[in-house]
């Protein structure tokens, strides 16, 4: 078996990284549809990179996982804590879909409530914060549905194709996932 079910939904499961698949996260790291949301535009990445990435993370216990389409058994994103201080019991999540047929259609969102679940019932997290592109309204609509709220902004933080956006920063906490 390649992946394993660590947190499982209803059309998804989260497993941890597989290094098998560091040609897809080449791939969709150097796809502008995927790297303009996450900031990552102007980097390029290989395959040997990926597969030290993928291992340091598995090392290091980063908490990131890949999402896997339950019934096909096939990878189709990223997720996971991004930045992570269990002293503050705070932590940073960041997401993507990189196959652009499962982009959306809820698996996002789905990805998203199994992670936030998980940071407050095993990782004993307080607040789950992240952060968004202003042109990305997609993602801020999913972040909104999984209870995040908006809690500042900073200003002309990232130009693509010659245009200016801010980063939004949301957070969820604790005491309203419990609500």
């Amino acid at each position: 078996m390649k992946y394993f079910k660590k947190l499982e939904g209803e059309r998804i499961y989260l497993s941890p990284m597989n290094v098998e698949d560091a040609s897809t996260y080449t791939k969709w790291l150097n796809d502008f549809n995927v790297t303009d949301y996450l900031g990552a535009s102007h980097k390029m990445t290989n395959v040997e990179l990926e597969r030290n990435y993928i291992l340091n993370t598995n090392e290091n216990t980063k908490h990131s996982f890949a999402i896997i389409d339950k019934e096909k058994d096939l990878l189709i994103g990223n997720c996971g804590f991004v930045k992570l201080d269990p002293f503050r019991r705070i932590a940073e999540i960041g997401i993507f879909i990189g196959e652009e047929e499962y982009r959306n259609n809820g698996y996002g969102p789905e990805a998203l409530k199994l992670l936030i679940d998980y940071g407050f019932n095993y990782l004993n997290l307080n607040n789950i914060m992240l952060k968004v592109f202003s042109f990305n309204e997609r993602a801020i609509k999913a972040y909104k549905k999984c209870g995040f709220k908006e809690f500042g902004k900073r200003h002309n933080t990232i130009t693509i194709k010659n245009e200016s956006y801010d980063d939004i920063y949301m957070e969820i906490l604790r005491s309203d996932y419990y609500k």
